[in-house]
């Protein structure tokens, strides 16, 4: 007679459990990832100055080489997200962070712009496969309850390393140059990496998936991993473990439209290409704008600064508004607020305490959506896919982002004022939240549904 074992699904399993310390030191381990991860993106900016000063070149002559940066990334997005729903989040997170501190070591050895444009498009791609692998992994061990928010929080870690970056650079360029600023972003995470290879478990939901829960060294690592989660769960030796989803063949990225997701991923692509784009353009032209409306260098650095600022703090808030009352609700008003302040920005007449206002309620809207955006993706895909959605939400994402300095840089070319700049800028987050709208008019995208 054949031995029958209980079953049990693993996904209730973690929706049940206690958050402790082993789903924190995940949180952790992933949160550092995205730090340095956006760190390293914005480092280029912080180090521009002084490249351009030592190679005796114009400003304008780096532009491809942040082109090629975010390029990368857009490419990175697709390819590890996708690997990663086939081979594990483990090892994609820590490959690519060995790979972009690999690169970004390199970086502080380029010697000319060519070599440059090349190493930072490579370093790109790498870079590229650490948000949707960090914040899936997240969530597939976050209890349904707290998943959105925590989420949420920890793909902030992005815009924390942007932040924090400023004055590690600030500190290192005029003690040791701009290379030490890059030297810094290999070492990092090449701790974090072996960080992760000790402590990192794989997504026990994945393992399930895709059948990956069997005799030998997977089982037992399996088992030490579910215990950690919840010592109470009933050992894997002896239980069979079960997902209501069902591994698949092929490339991840067709599955995206099939099964009734084709609009709903269309729409997705759609918040992140327009969100980013707007992100992107406010990062790129907002100090700069600000400057020339008479403002002093440190006020308009200041005001870029706010803007980041406000998405951590945005990011944090909107989690919260996101787990008591769901995505669509929140993303649309955090979108129409930002619309409303971008268009506010150009204004003539504002105070200078006005300007950091809207300034701020702005970032909280598109910085802190984005946040939103991950997690919302997350949610709404399979184990099996999730990795892969949001990866091809952000690699679209990246093409507004390529195209949002360029086209504000074409707009100040033809002489338009602020007022009409930032009118022009405020339409991507009113169509932003237009988008929402319909997402909430065919789908219910609740955070405790998954």
């Amino acid at each position: 007679m054949t031995e029958t074992r209980p079953r049990v699904d693993i996904s209730q399993v973690i929706d049940n459990s206690r958050v402790g310390s082993f789903q924190i030191g995940v949180y952790i381990l992933c949160a550092l990832c995205l730090i340095m991860d956006g760190f390293d993106v914005q480092a280029m900016g912080y180090v521009a100055p002084a490249i351009v000063q030592e190679w005796k070149i114009r400003s304008a002559q780096l532009g491809p080489v942040f082109g090629a940066a975010l390029f990368g990334v857009l490419i990175g997005s697709l390819l590890f997200s996708m690997l990663a729903d086939k081979i594990g989040r483990r090892p994609v997170l820590i490959g690519v962070t060995l790979f972009f501190s690999a690169l970004t070591f390199l970086t502080a050895h380029a010697g000319s712009l060519r070599e440059m444009l090349v190493i930072r498009l490579i370093a790109g791609m790498g870079l590229g496969g650490i948000m949707p692998n960090a914040v899936a992994l997240v969530g597939e061990y976050s209890p349904r309850r707290t998943r959105a928010a925590t989420m949420m929080i920890v793909a902030n870690g992005f815009s924390a390393g942007a932040a924090i970056g400023g004055f590690i650079a600030a500190w290192l360029i005029p003690a040791f140059g701009w290379r030490s600023v890059f030297y810094f972003g290999a070492a990092a995470p090449l701790g974090i990496a072996v960080a992760m290879i000790v402590w990192l478990p794989e997504s026990l939901p994945f393992l399930v998936v895709r059948g990956l829960v069997v005799k030998g060294k997977p089982l037992e690592r399996a088992a030490q991993w579910l215990k950690r989660l919840d010592p109470s769960a009933p050992d894997p030796a002896a239980t069979e473990y079960v997902a209501h989803e069902k591994s698949r063949r092929g490339l991840p990225i067709v599955y995206l439209f099939y099964d009734g997701r084709a609009v709903a991923t269309i729409l997705l692509w759609i918040l992140n290409f327009m969100n980013l784009l707007n992100l992107y353009f406010l990062a790129s032209w907002l100090p700069t704008v600000v400057k020339d409306a008479g403002y002093s260098t440190s006020t308009a650095v200041l005001a870029g600064t706010t803007m980041q600022a406000a998405g951590v703090i945005g990011a944090v808030a909107l989690g919260w508004l996101v787990r008591r009352l769901g995505f669509v609700p929140v993303l649309t008003a955090g979108f129409a607020v930002a619309c409303v302040n971008i268009a506010l920005i150009g204004q003539p007449g504002l105070s200078l305490a006005l300007l950091f206002v809207v300034v701020f309620l702005a970032g909280l809207g598109i910085v802190g959506g984005q946040a939103g955006l991950n997690a919302l993706a997350a949610t709404y895909y399979p184990t099996n896919l999730r990795s892969t959605g949001i990866g091809a939400g952000l690699g679209v994402g990246r093409i507004g982002a390529i195209i949002g300095p360029v086209v504000g840089g074409g707009l100040m070319g033809l002489h338009w004022s602020a007022q009409r700049l930032f009118l022009a800028a405020a339409a991507p987050a009113l169509i932003s939240a237009l988008v929402m709208l319909a997402m909430g008019a065919r789908y219910t995208l609740r955070p405790h549904e998954r």
